[in-house]
């Protein structure tokens, strides 16, 4: 502590009322009896309110990739907002709203180029389950209303986004399928045939076939849509077996269901490219995106429509007809639009895609480099992203990532854990000697905590 204010913030915080918040994904009693609390961010580092510096390994939540306080981010929203505050995008529109859909259409896959803007990766996966539903309905096959997830799949807090989900607790606490129809394919973590692997294991491609075995079931006829997370980040970072995407593709294609990419983490350069969809060469119908779209400056989210799934919705009615009945108030609004807008400026100005498939081979010696420590059960990772699965201790799952965490945060490191797995997505912007940090870091924690 240097200085008259950090003192005068310290003490606030120590008086700080903590009783209204009611904290998300928080053991609330646990973190109020001892919070963690940071005032200021910058590039590569949070500071604490005691005026400690610790370095961001997770990029936020898997969203800050740009970096911390880019000053081009906070001068787009401040002149937006000093413009025009707000405006609403039904029935009346701004043009920021066209302009941010027209970047981002510039980079998803050919031909998915038509946009639909939320606030939030929750609630892009419900607005693409509703225009999956909806495009089967415009083509006369409105019976085509069930919807397959995957096991330890996560697609955000709607209903819709945890009916496909497949993460137990989530689930548990609120009665398993919100919506009726539901089915799930199979994780394809298998650590015993794909342990410590790099990349993309080579064990688990044929898992896709498990969806034809739930269109045999089902009938092709009753489906609308799968919905899977070419990377999965918040089950523990899950990483799709070699040839299972595209063959998800191929069977999806076969019965006419529609393939959509969950890609609120695995957008915007986690791995390399714009999207997990041009990373793997696999091109699903619908993606949605969040978090890194506008480097989480302000809430939004979007979702990337195949333009043959737009124009069987949109010119299939009268003109003076809403074809989606469909959206948010804050959809498209101004200033996270100017975020998101100035946010594609810095990524490719800096070229931060590139950047990141660049740093992605030192990324992985580093990671793997804990292979053989104390209890280390896995080591997974892809591009930009990476997990480290340590072994519960017996009783009291989760027990042993979360000193792990707690220890790594008083060293000056913040990582993510679930469950056992230590989770890791630094923003693009980290460089070799912040990943070295990390690391070892990390290793410190792990053997004070064996």
């Amino acid at each position: 502590m240097n200085t008259i204010t950090d003192a005068k913030h310290l003490e606030q915080t120590t008086e700080l009322d903590m009783s209204n918040f009611w904290m998300p994904f928080t053991a609330n009693k646990q973190f109020k009896a001892a919070p963690r609390m940071f005032k200021k961010a910058k590039g590569m580092y949070y500071t604490t309110v005691d005026d400690r510096q610790v370095i961001d390994a997770v990029a936020g939540l898997w969203c800050v990739n740009a970096g911390h306080g880019r000053e081009e981010i906070v001068q787009a929203v401040t002149q937006q907002m000093s413009q025009m505050d707000y405006a609403p995008t039904f029935q009346m529109g701004h043009p920021i709203a066209f302009e941010a859909a027209t970047r981002l259409a510039q980079i998803m896959p050919a031909d998915m180029d038509r946009i639909f803007f939320t606030n939030s990766g929750s609630e892009a996966v419900d607005t693409a389950l509703k225009i999956a539903l909806a495009y089967h309905r415009s083509r006369g096959e409105g019976q085509r209303t069930r919807l397959i997830g995957r096991e330890r799949g996560y697609h955000g807090v709607g209903f819709g986004g945890i009916s496909v989900g497949g993460i137990l607790p989530n689930r548990k606490a609120f009665s398993a399928n919100m919506i009726p129809g539901v089915d799930h394919m199979p994780a394809t973590l298998n650590i015993e045939k794909a342990a410590f692997s790099r990349g993309q294991p080579a064990w688990g491609g044929h898992l896709a076939d498990e969806l034809e075995k739930i269109v045999a079931l089902h009938d092709a006829s009753t489906i609308a849509a799968v919905i899977i997370e070419p990377v999965s980040g918040s089950a523990g970072v899950l990483l799709p077996p070699q040839g299972y995407l595209q063959r998800l593709r191929d069977i999806c294609t076969k019965h006419g269901i529609l393939l959509i990419f969950d890609e609120v983490i695995t957008g915007f350069g986690r791995l390399g490219k714009a999207t997990a969809s041009e990373f793997f060469g696999v091109t699903p119908d619908l993606i949605t995106m969040a978090k890194a779209i506008n480097n989480a400056a302000i809430p939004m989210g979007a979702v990337a429509a195949h333009r043959n799934v737009h124009d069987t919705i949109v010119h299939g009615g009268p003109a003076n007809a809403i074809e989606l009945f469909h959206g948010y108030t804050y959809s498209a609004h101004p200033a996270a639009a100017a975020a998101c807008i100035a946010t594609q400026d810095i990524y490719e100005r800096e070229a931060l895609f590139e950047r990141s498939a660049a740093m992605a081979p030192v990324f992985e010696k580093a990671i793997h480099s804990l292979k053989g420590e104390p209890n280390v059960k896995d080591i997974r990772n892809l591009g930009l992203v990476g997990g480290i699965e340590l072994q519960s201790r017996e009783g009291a799952p989760g027990t042993r990532a979360y000193d792990a965490f707690l220890k790594c945060f008083q060293n000056g490191v913040m990582v993510r854990f679930t469950g056992d797995t230590l989770a890791f997505s630094p923003p693009l912007i980290v460089e070799d000697s912040h990943i070295d940090q990390i690391f070892e870091t990390v290793r410190k924690a792990i053997r004070e905590v064996a």
